[in-house]
C-alpha cells in the first residue's frame, strides 16, 4: 500500500519525539509526513538534517490545520500542542477527513472531553489516546497471570513515580504549571501530564478504564514549585469491579516531580499469594511468589501510530480509543474542581542543582518524597496517612 499521509501539530517539544517516530515508520513505508502544523515555521534543522528520511514530496507547513489537512488530503493528524487546545484541533482536523492520534491528556475537563467524543463519533473519525504504555504486550501477559491465579485474589493495585523537574520545565510554555490560562482550564498537574501514564496504566490493568468505572476518589495535591498546578500528588480511587475477577479494587498512584533521586515509575499489584511490579516505561515485569525465585520477563510494545495506521487499513482493533480512557478523565475532572494544590512549607523542600543541560539551573527537592511515594505504593495510603509532615488528611471528591 502507499504511505498514509498524516500532519504534525506541535512538532516542537515533545512533537520532536513524534517526527522521529514518523521518520522510523517512513523508512518501513508505512507514513509520509505530509504537512507539519506550527505558528512558527519549523527550520530545516529542526527537521533534522534537512528533510532527510521524512519522505517526498517536503512537508508543508502551516499554522491553521484545518487547512493543512484539506491541502495535503493527510488521513491523519498527530495533536501534540497545549492541553488546553486539543479538544478545537482535534474537531478541525477530523472536520475535514483526517483521524486522530491526540495527545494525553486527551482535554482538561470531562465537559471538553465528551464535547470532542460526541464530535468525533458523528463524525466517524478514529481517534487513538497517546498513552504509549497501552501498547505494551506487558499489559496481556499481567492480565493472564492475574486470570491463572499467580498471585491469588487481588488485594489492590499501587502506582509509584517520582520524577525530578527543573524550575524551567515550569517556563518552557505560558500553560506550563498552570490549571487555567485566560479563563481556560489547563489541570498541567504531576498525575494529568507528566506522570499520566501511572494512572491510565494501573487503570488498564484492573479492567477499569471507563469512565463509569469510577465509583469514589480521594485526591491530596501539593506543590514545591511556584506554580499553580501541583507537582507532589497522590489519588486514591475505588473501581466497580474490574473485567477479570469482578469485584471492585482499590487503586492508589503517589507521585513527583521533585525526588531526591529520580527513578522509573512503576505499577505494583498486590496479590494474596504474590505481587506483579510493573515498568512500564521499560516494558518489565516482575513476578513474586513466595515459595518461587523472583521472575522477571521483557515484553515488547505496538506503537500507537502503526497501530493507528493498521486500524485505518484493516480494521485492527484501536488499542486506547477516547472510551478506554474515560476513567482517567474523571480523575482529571477531580482534580480539576478540587481546591487549589496545596503550598509546601519552605521547610518542606529545599534547592538543589537541575538535571537539565544548563549550569544554572535548580530544581525543588522535597526530602523524604521518593520514601513516601514508595510507600503509597506498597501500603495503597495517601501521603496524610503515610504521615508526611506537610499532609492535610484526605477528601473525598466529586466525580459525577
Amino acid at each position: 500500500m502507499e504511505p498514509t499521509p498524516l500532519v504534525l501539530a506541535g512538532a516542537r517539544g515533545h512533537g520532536r519525539w513524534h517526527l522521529e517516530n514518523i521518520r522510523r515508520l517512513t523508512a518501513q513505508g508505512l507514513v509520509r509526513l505530509a504537512g507539519v502544523c506550527e505558528l512558527t515555521p519549523l527550520t530545516a534543522e529542526e527537521l533534522g538534517d534537512g528533510l532527510a528520511g521524512l519522505g517526498t514530496p517536503a512537508p508543508e507547513q502551516s499554522a491553521d490545520l484545518a487547512d493543512l489537512v484539506t491541502r495535503t488530503g493527510a488521513r491523519i493528524a498527530i495533536i501534540c500542542t497545549p492541553i488546553h487546545t486539543h479538544a478545537d484541533l482535534a474537531l478541525a482536523a477530523a472536520g475535514r477527513g483526517a483521524h486522530l492520534l491526540l495527545e494525553k491528556p486527551p482535554a482538561p475537563s470531562y465537559a471538553e472531553f465528551t464535547r470532542m467524543t460526541e464530535g468525533l463519533d458523528r463524525l466517524g473519525t478514529a481517534c487513538q489516546i497517546g498513552f504509549q504504555s497501552l501498547g505494551s504486550h506487558a499489559l496481556t501477559a499481567i492480565r493472564k497471570l492475574i486470570s491463572d491465579g499467580a498471585i491469588g485474589e487481588v488485594t489492590g493495585i499501587g502506582a509509584a513515580g517520582a520524577w525530578a523537574r527543573d524550575e524551567g520545565y515550569y517556563t518552557r510554555a505560558p500553560w506550563a504549571g498552570h490549571r487555567s490560562l485566560d479563563g481556560r482550564d489547563v489541570i498541567d498537574g504531576v498525575l494529568t501530564n507528566p506522570l499520566a501514564h501511572a494512572v491510565a496504566t494501573a487503570l488498564r490493568i484492573d479492567g477499569a478504564d471507563r469512565a463509569e468505572d469510577i465509583t469514589s476518589i480521594e485526591l491530596e495535591l501539593f506543590r514545591a514549585n511556584d506554580i499553580e498546578a501541583d507537582d507532589t500528588s497522590c489519588v486514591r480511587l475505588r473501581t466497580a469491579g474490574n473485567t477479570t475477577t469482578g469485584r471492585a479494587t482499590t487503586v492508589t498512584v503517589a507521585a513527583t516531580l521533585c525526588a531526591e533521586q529520580p527513578g522509573e515509575p512503576y505499577v505494583l499489584i498486590h496479590g494474596d499469594r504474590g505481587r506483579i511490579t510493573f515498568w512500564y516505561k521499560l516494558d518489565r515485569v516482575l513476578l513474586e511468589r513466595p515459595g518461587h525465585e523472583p521472575e522477571t520477563t521483557d515484553h515488547p510494545r505496538t506503537d500507537l501510530l502503526e497501530n493507528l495506521v493498521a486500524h485505518l487499513r484493516d480494521g485492527t482493533e484501536l488499542l486506547v480509543p477516547p472510551h478506554r480512557t474515560g476513567a482517567f478523565m474523571r480523575v482529571v475532572e477531580a482534580i480539576r474542581t478540587a481546591p487549589d494544590p496545596v503550598r509546601l512549607p519552605a521547610d518542606a523542600w529545599r534547592t538543589e542543582p537541575g538535571i537539565g543541560a544548563a549550569p544554572s539551573a535548580k530544581r525543588r527537592v522535597v526530602p523524604g518524597i521518593d520514601r513516601l511515594v514508595a510507600a503509597g505504593a506498597e501500603r495503597l495510603a495517601l501521603y496524610s496517612e503515610l504521615r508526611a509532615p506537610w499532609a492535610a488528611p484526605p477528601a473525598e471528591v466529586p466525580h459525577t
